[in-house]
């Protein structure tokens, strides 16, 4: 029988092991292209690695800010790791399809790993591009909001302000070779004309909170973004602080004192400050000059605040050269001198209970003044003109003595006042009669009624001369009685010699 024939072989035999093969391999598949499966005719590792690029691709692009997720790639590098060194040891007996020789085979695989190189490098500066995109799209999203900002009042808008700061700072310092980098310091000077847009328009007291606040914006900002705009406000806010001082002292507001003394603490050596003095001393000629005026009462008054306020800040301010003080003392003489102006007008104006009370101020506070004496009778003929009206029509003057003797009487048992006005104006005091009683009103209404008449009585007493004319009497028990004076209005004649006789009653009192 012939020999049969050896079994035919299942495939080919397997390729020697070649190294050079093995790592064309890994460098096809670290391509990412499954380039090395495909040589090998690994189908469905190829489609693997396809699928995987095309899932990369699709997460990376287009390129955005955000970039890809560190899990992504740190899977995909992973992957690639794997699917070469899988590579590796499959194309280490394995003949791929082409090319033939493994050499040649080597260089496709160092020559492909240009793409995935190549991408990154590109994916890079698209990435870049897109940072710098929204950085800009940042910045001009903040210089809007500062425009906007900018139509409001400070106080609403202030929020808004902080926000787009905050913006500008981070890109400056965290984004610092940025194209919206570079543009920072012009967005500053921006927000800076912006916050301060009160100061320009001369709003004056509007434009304080603002520029105080910028001062602030150094402890936040770069100095180097900043430049000259640190100091931007300083001149600004001293010149806004003296401006709205000034204006708030001549419209009569309080809040003055706030403002200068706030501009001598923060810009003492400020021109600005420099002019504080002048002002203050200003308004007080301006108030002494008004007390001669419509209103000396206003201007009185305005005086003494000034007094108050000047002593105020020139404690809180370091009045080292002493010019506030006396500014401050001599307001408050001034309006104390004042009074005497004060009280002629009340008194002109009818207002007599306040006439009353302010020349009896004046006069015990100036016992030196030229006009203490009159003072003291304008006293009189306002306490004399409340109980009997027609006593103030005329404004008294210092003329004393007359023609006709008036002997004024006491009877009662009280100590009294006798107050008179008229041609002259004076007062004179009565001790209580001694055995004298205060009349019941019954024996005040009997047509018999004659005070002072009893000839058994040593009525206390005294005599004064008056001239001719009306003269008003009013009658007060002393200590600070709140019954209603006693009154008497006497028309003296030449010839005639008069009694005026003072008396209770027990519910009512009145004059003879």
């Amino acid at each position: 029988m012939p020999p049969s024939p050896p079994p035919r072989p299942a495939g080919p035999p397997p390729a020697p092991p070649d190294a050079v093969r093995a790592v064309a391999i890994a460098l096809l598949n670290l391509s990412g292209l499954g380039l090395g499966y495909a040589l090998l005719r690994r189908w469905v590792l190829a489609a693997v690695c396809w699928t995987a690029t095309a899932v990369l691709l699709l997460v990376a692009l287009p390129a955005d800010a955000d970039g890809v997720p560190a899990a992504l790639l740190a899977g995909c590098a992973a992957f690639l790791l794997v699917t070469a060194v899988h590579g590796a040891f499959a194309g280490l007996r394995a003949r791929p399809a082409w090319p033939g020789r493994a050499p040649l085979a080597l260089l496709l695989g160092v020559l492909l790993l240009a793409v995935p190189a190549g991408g990154a490098l590109w994916y890079e500066d698209a990435h870049d591009e897109a940072v710098e995109q929204a950085l800009l799209g940042r910045l001009e999203r903040a210089d809007d909001l500062v425009a906007t900002s900018g139509r409001r009042p400070f106080g609403s808008a202030r929020a808004d302000y902080g926000t787009a700061l905050e913006v500008y700072r981070d890109i400056a310092v965290h984004h610092a070779g940025s194209r919206a980098a570079h543009r920072v310091p012009a967005s500053l000077r921006t927000y800076y004309t912006t916050v301060g847009a009160a100061y320009g328009h001369r709003d004056y007291c509007a434009a304080v909170e603002p520029l105080t606040y910028l001062r602030t914006v150094p402890d936040t900002m770069p100095k180097e973004q900043l430049g000259s705009l640190a100091g931007w406000p300083d001149d600004r806010l001293a010149n806004a602080l003296y401006e709205c001082g000034a204006r708030q002292l001549a419209g009569g507001r309080t809040d003055w004192v706030t403002r200068f003394g706030d501009l001598l603490d923060t810009f003492p050596r400020s021109a600005a400050a420099a002019r504080v003095v002048p002002a203050v001393d200003a308004a007080v000629g301006k108030a002494e000059r008004a007390v001669g005026g419509d209103e000396p009462c206003t201007a009185v008054e305005q005086l003494r605040g000034l007094g108050t306020r000047i002593g105020d800040l020139a404690r809180s301010a370091g009045d080292t050269d002493g010019r506030l003080a006396r500014a401050a003392g001599r307001a408050g003489r001034s309006g104390d001198a004042g009074a005497y102006a004060c009280g002629v007008d009340q008194y002109e104006d009818g207002d007599f209970q306040a006439a009353q009370k302010t020349m009896e101020q004046f006069a015990a506070g100036h016992r030196h003044d030229r006009n203490r004496a009159r003072a003291e009778k304008i006293a009189i003929a306002a306490e004399i003109a409340q109980t009997l009206p027609a006593a103030g029509r005329k404004l008294p003057t210092t003329a004393s003595g007359g023609s006709i003797s008036v002997t004024v009487k006491n009877d009662s048992p009280d100590d009294i006042t006798v107050l008179y006005t008229g041609p002259v104006t004076g007062s004179l005091t009565l001790k209580g009669c001694r055995g004298c009683k205060a009349y019941t009103l019954a024996d005040t209404v009997f047509s018999g009624f004659k005070p002072c008449n009893d000839s058994s009585r040593h009525y206390p007493q005294r005599t004064i001369s008056l001239p001719v004319g009306t003269t008003y009497f009013v009658h007060r028990t002393k200590g600070g009685s709140t019954a209603t004076p006693a009154s008497d209005t006497a028309r003296l004649r030449s010839g005639y010699i008069y009694t005026e006789c003072a008396y209770t009653t027990q519910k009512l009192g009145t004059g003879y």
